[in-house]
Formats: C-alpha cells, sequence, structure tokens
C-alpha cells in the first residue's frame, strides 16, 4: 500500500514495526494518511522500514521494547515530531522458546512477559499522560489465539498473551470514555516471528483453517486501521479473533 495523498491528521505509534504484523499495520494506517512513529530493536531495518513507508510522513526510533528509557524516547519523539499520538499499537513482543511449560526456565518466562506485557503497560501509560489522558484516542493490543486458548509448546508466549488480553479489559475500564481499548487475536500469520509454526509445512498448516490459507500481515492491518477508525468508536474492551476460521474447527464433529 502507498500513501492516499490525504492527510487524516491523526498520529499513531506502533511498537515492533520493521516487519511483520507491525509493518503490516504501519502500511495500512500510513496508507489512509496517518502519520507514524515505528519501533524497532535493528537500527538498520527500522530505517528500511521509514523509506519504504515514507519518511516524510513516518520516523523510526530504535530500542528494546521492555526498555523503560526506549519507551520514554519514543513517546518524546512522536510528540516532538508531530505534536499528538492519537493511536498506540502495542505489536512488539518475544517468543524465544518452544517446550512444555512444566520444563520451562523461570528467567525466561520473564523475559517474555517483560517485553509481551510489561513493556504494553510502559508504552500506554506514557502516550495517556503525554497526549490521550487529555485529548483522547485508541489502544490497540496484539494479543494472539495462544492467549485465548491452550497452546502446546509455546506456553510461555500464550501466557503473556492472555495477560495481554486482561490488560486491555483494565486498560479500557482506566480509560473510558476518552480512549478505546481493544487487543486483536491472530492465528498463525506469515512472517519471519512465525515461520517456526509453517515452514516446509504451510499447505498441511492451511489446511486447518476454514478459509483455506494462513494470514497475512495486511489482515492484521485491516484489523486495526478498523479498530482505530471512526467506525469503531462504540467499541472497547474487546478482543477481535482474526484467526481464518479456526476455531470453527473447535466443536463438535
Amino acid at each position: 500500500m502507498t500513501y492516499s495523498g490525504t492527510d487524516s491528521g491523526k498520529v499513531a505509534l506502533i511498537t515492533g514495526a520493521s516487519r511483520g504484523i507491525g509493518y503490516g499495520i504501519a502500511e495500512t494506517l500510513v496508507a489512509r494518511g496517518d502519520r507514524l512513529c515505528i519501533t524497532g530493536r535493528n537500527e538498520e531495518a527500522l530505517k528500511e522500514a521509514v523509506e519504504r513507508l515514507g519518511a516524510d510522513r513516518v520516523i523510526g526510533v530504535t530500542g528494546k521494547a521492555h526498555d523503560e528509557a526506549h519507551q520514554a524516547h519514543a513517546v518524546e519523539r512522536t510528540m516532538e515530531a508531530f505534536g499528538r499520538v492519537d493511536f498506540l499499537v502495542n505489536n512488539a513482543g518475544t517468543n524465544p522458546v518452544f517446550g512444555p511449560i512444566a520444563d520451562l526456565d523461570l528467567g525466561v518466562a520473564r523475559k517474555v512477559f517483560e517485553t509481551n506485557v510489561i513493556s504494553a503497560l510502559g508504552f500506554a501509560q506514557r502516550t495517556w499522560h503525554a497526549w490521550q489522558k487529555e485529548n483522547g484516542g485508541a489502544i490497540v493490543n496484539i494479543a494472539s489465539i495462544a492467549g485465548v486458548s491452550a497452546s502446546p509448546f509455546i506456553g510461555a508466549y500464550g501466557m503473556s498473551k492472555a495477560a495481554m488480553v486482561n490488560l486491555t479489559l483494565q486498560l479500557a475500564h482506566e480509560m473510558a470514555p476518552g480512549v478505546r481499548v481493544n487487543a486483536i487475536a491472530p492465528a498463525v500469520v506469515k512472517t519471519k516471528f512465525a515461520q517456526a509454526l509453517y515452514e516446509g509445512r504451510e499447505q498441511e498448516a492451511a489446511a486447518a483453517y476454514p478459509l483455506g490459507r494462513l494470514g497475512l500481515p495486511e489482515d492484521i492491518g485491516g484489523a486495526a486501521a478498523f479498530l482505530t477508525s471512526a467506525q469503531a468508536e462504540w467499541i472497547t474492551g474487546q478482543t477481535l479473533v482474526v484467526d481464518g476460521g479456526m476455531f470453527l474447527n473447535a466443536g463438535v464433529h
């Protein structure tokens, strides 16, 4: 997608957006006319993403999502560059371990929660105080279907995403009426992050979905665009499952 040529007047901060789902969301929002600050850990990858999206409308801030100094810097740079931050998309996440949680290293579990949950709360607090408390806006948290069902071999990730769902509820309650807070729970989306779940067996993996394919980053981009639009002004505290119909297969057969 390319910039539409119209300026929405709105500004979004998207974490973990140099590639994958975050980049797909960034593409969709910049195409409708938003200006963006995107974050990521890799400076070169982030710079390339900014150039592709349009350096006249997008800035990048490099850093690790769980680093509080990075959180503060990203919000400050957004305010300096654009004077506002209407939308926050908490997309940054990690899943460094596969295996049963009965054998999970607790240090790894802490790392997963720091990156996937605590960082989201930190960014939400900072955007709230910088702009949204007085001016309103919307927050979208990227959860996962792993957070609303049992998730064999990615239990730590699933636990963190379940926490993201509850964080969404808490923030939605506290930040109403000015700020709407919702979550998106994707199934497997074709990104480097999720590659281990489908690499070499994509056709087999896709067969589990009634819609016959895995997700694409732009599928999540469309959902995020809706939840940050005027069409969603009476929606808050919800988790939108975007799963190609996978949960339909959980019924009685």
